[in-house]
C-alpha cells in the first residue's frame, strides 16, 4: 500500500465505503478525504473513522486548480483514487454543464496536477480513475461489455465520464503518467442518497407515496453490492498492471419493475404491512430521453487476474440495505 493516498468524493456513497475499509486496514498509509459536500456528500457516513489519525478530511473541490496544488505539497500524495462526480442521469440532461465541468474539467485538474508533481519520479505512483458501465452505451437482451468495446455514451452524464476516461488514458499514452480505470455496474447498498433507484423506492414506500418507474420498467440493470465494490477496488488499486482498464460487475441482473416488486414485498413485511399493499404506489411516467434499456459487463478479466467474484448474494444484500433505510426513516420519524 501507498504511503500517501488523496480519495475524491469520499463522503459520497461508494468513497465513504471505500474510506472506511482503507484507514482502518492500512493504519500506516495516510489518507486525506477531498469533497465538496454537495447534497450527495455527507460526512456522517464516516463518523467512525473522523478521529482517526491516519484520515484527514479536506472540504474542496476538484475543479479547484489552486487547493489541489496546495494538497499535493502539503502531503506529498503518491496516489490518487479519484471517485468525485456529478452521477444523476436525469440531473445531467437538466444541466449538463455542471456535469462537464466536474467529471471531466474536475478530472483534468487531477491529472495535470499529478503529472506536474509525479513527472520526475512515475515509479510507485498511481492515478487511479472510478468509471461506470455506461459509458459503453446501451445493450440488447444478449451479451456483455469487455473492457476492449468501444464507448458509446449515450446521456449527458455518461459522455461526461467516457470523457474523463478518455483524457485519464490519454495521460498515459501521452506523459507516460500510471493510470488505472474500473467501469463498475450499478452500485447498491446503505447509505445511498435518495436521488437513487432502491433508496427513494424504499423511502415512498415507507412515506406511502408514489414510486416512479420510466416507461414500462422493463430497462435492466445489474447490481453490484457496494462493499464487493470497494474490495474489488483496493484490489485493483494494490495488484492492478498500468494502463489498463477493469470491468467490474455483480452478476445480479433484473428488470427495474421486477426490482420494484421485490422491493415492496420486502418493505411490506418489515413495516408490518399486508403483503404487495404498496403495489398501489407504483406509478408509470414518460419514459427518460435517451434511456439505455441494458448494461452488462463481462469482469472475467478481474477473475481471472485477482480471482475476484462479487460475494454478497442479491436478495440477502437487498434484505439488508432496506432494513438499513427503514431503521434510519424510523428514526427520522420520532
Amino acid at each position: 500500500m501507498k504511503k500517501s493516498i488523496l480519495i475524491t468524493g469520499g463522503a459520497g456513497f461508494i468513497g465513504s465505503h471505500l474510506l472506511r475499509l482503507l484507514v482502518n486496514e492500512y493504519p500506516e498509509t495516510n489518507f486525506v478525504n477531498l469533497d465538496s459536500l454537495t447534497y450527495a456528500g455527507d460526512l456522517k457516513r464516516i463518523d467512525d473513522i473522523s478521529n482517526q489519525p491516519n484520515y484527514n478530511f479536506v472540504h474542496g473541490d476538484i475543479t479547484d486548480l489552486s487547493l489541489l496544488k496546495i494538497l499535493f505539497e502539503k502531503y506529498n500524495f503518491d496516489s490518487v483514487i479519484h471517485l468525485a462526480a456529478e452521477s444523476h442521469v436525469d440531473q445531467s440532461i437538466i444541466n449538463p454543464f455542471s456535469f462537464a465541468q466536474t467529471n471531466v474539467l474536475g478530472t483534468l485538474n487531477l491529472l495535470e496536477i499529478a503529472k506536474e508533481f509525479w513527472s520526475k519520479n512515475f515509479n510507485d505512483k498511481l492515478f487511479y480513475h472510478i468509471s461506470t458501465d455506461e459509458v459503453y452505451g446501451s445493450l440488447g437482451e444478449e451479451g456483455s461489455f469487455k473492457e476492449i468495446d468501444p464507448y458509446k455514451p449515450r446521456s449527458p452524464y455518461s459522455a461526461s465520464k467516457a470523457s474523463s476516461d478518455h483524457f485519464v488514458n490519454s495521460y498515459f499514452h501521452t506523459y507516460g503518467l500510471p493510470i488505472i480505470i474500473s467501469n463498475s455496474s450499478n452500485n447498491y447498498g446503505p447509505d445511498q442518497d435518495y436521488e437513487k433507484l432502491i433508496p427513494l423506492v424504499i423511502k415512498n414506500i415507507f412515506e406511502k407515496k408514489s414510486i416512479p418507474i420510466y416507461g414500462k420498467g422493463e430497462n435492466i440493470r445489474d447490481w453490484l453490492y457496494v462493499g464487493d465494490h470497494v474490495r474489488a477496488i483496493e484490489l485493483i488499486f494494490k495488484n492492478g498492471r498500468i494502463g489498463e482498464n477493469y470491468n467490474i460487475g455483480g452478476q445480479n441482473e433484473i428488470r427495474n419493475i421486477d426490482l420494484v416488486n421485490q422491493i415492496i414485498k420486502i418493505c411490506d413485511k418489515l413495516l408490518d404491512r399486508p403483503e404487495n399493499s404498496s403495489l398501489k404506489f407504483i406509478k408509470f411516467v414518460q419514459d427518460r430521453k435517451g434511456h439505455d434499456y441494458r448494461y452488462s459487463v463481462d469482469f472475467s478479466k478481474l477473475n481471472n487476474e485477482f480471482g475476484w467474484n462479487p460475494m454478497k448474494n442479491f436478495n440477502e444484500g437487498l434484505q439488508e440495505t432496506i432494513k438499513s433505510y427503514i431503521d434510519k426513516l424510523k428514526t427520522i420519524k420520532k
